[in-house]
């Protein structure tokens, strides 16, 4: 009930309800709003704020915090230095992970490889001013790119990863863009509560008409806005 909670109170924000740095109603109105008891609004709220969506402040009450979401193109060359530039003083990626897996049948199938075809799987995590925005798995074949994961941490940019070995004009060939709850793993890493919205962008980039990535990101939903455009 309390995230049912949660969910609302945000559609509110969003929705202009409730605007930036104003104070909610108390616990006490709220709960008369809802039909429900204070201690299911209290849980709600103690969410959002550790979500970064509120603010509570003693003695005063809880209030919405400044939402400036960084606005994250996606369209043909999609790059995420690039896209977040002039947003963000520090943009950097990090590998939390690098795997060896075989390919399952859509990955091979995305890939144009054989179902089972070696692969290098990164897990990596996007930060924009030191906040995290974006968690990311992304598979790359381990004959054309075995040392993908060195470039990456020397680098601190996927794109720059591939300009190294000669693939700097990569394209996006395929983006799909849906939304999910945060997995208790990435609400850890992006410092979301549980639960927490997600918005999912599966992608496939592609050198010379040829796929050499596949990518699943997560974008913390309150930090970052996707805008899609044919650049």
């Amino acid at each position: 009930m309390w995230r049912q909670v949660a969910d609302r109170l945000r559609d509110m924000i969003d929705g202009g309800v409730f605007s930036d740095s104003q104070r909610l109603p108390s616990e006490s109105e709220l709960a008369l709003r809802f039909g429900i008891n204070r201690h299911t609004v209290r849980a709600a709220i103690a969410d959002l704020v550790r979500e970064g969506l509120l603010r509570s402040e003693q003695g005063r009450g809880t209030f919405v915090a400044a939402q400036d979401r960084l606005s994250y193109p996606i369209g043909r060359r999609t790059r995420f230095s690039e896209g977040l530039d002039g947003q963000a003083s520090d943009l950097k990626t990090l590998v939390l992970d690098e795997t060896r897996e075989p390919a399952s049948a859509r990955l091979a199938a995305l890939l144009g490889l054989d179902e089972g075809a070696e692969l290098v799987r990164l897990d990596t995590i996007g930060f924009a001013d030191q906040m995290p925005v974006s968690v990311a798995t992304h598979w790359f074949e381990a004959v054309g790119f075995p040392e993908i994961g060195a470039l990456l941490r020397a680098t601190g940019s996927i794109s720059k990863s591939f300009e190294a070995v000669g693939m700097a004009d990569y394209v996006r060939a395929s983006t799909r863009i849906t939304a999910r709850r945060a997995s208790s793993r990435d609400a850890g890493t992006l410092r979301l509560a549980e639960g927490a919205p997600v918005l999912m962008v599966e992608a496939v980039n592609a050198h010379d008409g040829r796929p050499i990535q596949v990518s699943r990101s997560r974008f913390a939903a309150d930090r970052i806005a996707l805008t899609v455009g044919d650049r």
